[in-house]
């Protein structure tokens, strides 16, 4: 029988002022026109299908007239607070072409889908209720891996810009069988590489419908990227395989390539490549990335015995044995965080020397 790695639906954690300061330093906390609870007053909604008829658990929803053309305006706005400097110049430019509300998952976000009239352009933005876990996720994404996130927080409402690429389950099912031998062995590569990412900052619940495939073009072949879209398992549950998208049978099409086009040399290479350059943003964002940990360290984003689960897995896993005076999830990444560096600070004092 397979082993079951989400235990429960993890409940949502609110954020606490040491947070919220440390969001308002990072210009992260603005004041917005619209909450999460305003866009719930809708009067009806029909299911959204995608392109081959199948339903997309997202349902497209409807306001009462008298309260869509100030839902509209609102929304526009934050577009503007989002993605510019919150003038309202280009608000006439503006439309809202459909707002979408997600039945399934924990965070039953919003989708706004705004176009510009000019051009024909149009973009994603997802309205959220807040969530401690989620927030510390974003911000460690923004910090510590090559994509760079924008987001902000307002109160209990959290706004998040669109994760362009492909749904890593839509890519395995569609695009999968299109790739190239040498386009699967650049895949195979970013797989490794976002597994061991994952795993060090305790990412958790990368199931191939919350990742996307990002494929850019470099000279004569295609490139691919893996971009985490989903955050809500930041530093929650307690068995370290959850942190691992290796392990989750979703991903096994990416398990297999792995296996038939790296060698484990290779393998181990890539690993190394990763710690290394998540050492060097470590070290680079310091007294950002030990500020949010300060607030993680004395925050509650999860349960005691999943904490103490955790920890003796890490021990287990590592051998280092600071884990044990770990009494918090924060507490456990900042040590895993001190692991990944003090490593990577000693393979390059002995290349030095």
């Amino acid at each position: 029988m397979e082993e079951k790695l989400i235990s429960q639906k993890k409940p949502a954690y609110p954020i606490n002022q040491s947070l919220y300061d440390y969001l308002t330093e990072y210009s992260r906390n603005s004041k917005i026109p619209v909450f999460y609870e305003d866009l719930l007053r809708f009067s009806g909604s029909v299911i959204v299908h995608d392109k081959n008829g199948t339903d997309t658990l997202w349902v497209r929803v409807y306001y009462p007239e008298h309260e869509r053309d100030e839902i509209d305006l609102r929304l526009k706005q934050m577009y503007m607070i989002l993605h510019g400097d919150g003038s309202e110049d280009s608000l006439p430019f503006l439309t809202i072409d459909a707002i979408d509300y997600c039945t399934f998952g924990n965070s039953k976000p919003f989708r706004i889908k705004i176009r510009n009239i000019l051009n024909d352009n149009h973009t994603h933005l997802y309205v959220k209720k807040a969530d401690a876990s989620r927030v510390y996720g974003l911000e460690l994404e923004h910090i510590l891996s090559p994509n760079n996130i924008n987001f902000l927080i307002y109160k209990d409402t959290l706004i998040e810009e669109h994760v362009l690429g492909i749904p890593g389950d839509v890519f395995l099912s569609q695009d999968l069988e299109q790739v190239t031998e040498r386009g699967k062995k650049r895949l195979s590569k970013e797989f490794v590489k976002f597994n061991e990412r994952c795993m060090i900052r305790l990412l958790g619940d990368m199931r191939s419908y919350n990742y996307v495939i990002v494929a850019s073009y470099d000279f004569d072949s295609v490139d691919y990227r893996i971009r985490a879209m989903d955050f809500d398992q930041q530093c929650f549950e307690g068995n370290l395989k959850v942190y691992r998208p290796q392990f989750f049978k979703e991903n096994f099409p990416f398990v297999k390539m792995v296996s038939e086009h790296l060698q484990a040399a290779s393998v181990e290479q890539y690993k190394k490549e990763e710690r290394a350059a998540i050492a060097r943003r470590i070290k680079g964002a310091h007294d950002r990335v030990d500020a949010l940990l300060d607030c993680m360290c004395a925050d509650t984003i999860s349960t005691p015995e999943k904490t103490a689960q955790l920890r003796q897995a890490l021990i287990r896993y590592t051998n280092d044995k600071k884990f044990k005076s770990c009494k918090s999830m924060g507490d456990l990444l900042r040590v895993a965080f001190d692991f990944v560096v003090r490593n990577y600070e000693n393979v390059n004092m002995y290349i030095i020397h």
